[in-house]
């Protein structure tokens, strides 16, 4: 899978990129059709803090998934959003494995 790391207004240092790596490997796990994953880290101008948003966009054969998450650290928002992926790869596989075994029938 090739993975494209964006960051907006901050610079990402090589432990958080290592980071976005290793958890956007557990999505090969659950789909290993996956083709590309652009992620983009941004910095909100918000008072509160929770100002580190976390989009990725997964390019698949037949669909494309994203999912966002907004959280107090860069580390929480991948998480999240990473989960969120992971649920909905679950769900894309699910229905394909149903459309197969209807077209058998």
């Amino acid at each position: 899978m090739n993975i494209n790391i964006q960051s907006l207004h901050f610079t990402a240092n090589q432990t958080l990129t290592d980071y976005v790596n290793e958890k956007m490997g557990k999505l090969e796990h659950v789909n290993n059709q996956i083709v590309s994953g652009d992620v983009c880290l941004k910095l909100d101008k918000s008072d509160t803090d929770e100002n580190k948003i976390c989009e990725i966009n997964l390019k698949t054969p037949g669909k494309d998934l994203f999912a966002k998450s907004q959280c107090a650290t860069f580390e929480e928002a991948i998480i999240d959003t990473v989960e969120a992926l992971q649920k909905q790869l679950r769900k894309v596989k699910t229905q394909r494995l149903q459309k197969r075994r209807v077209a058998e029938e």
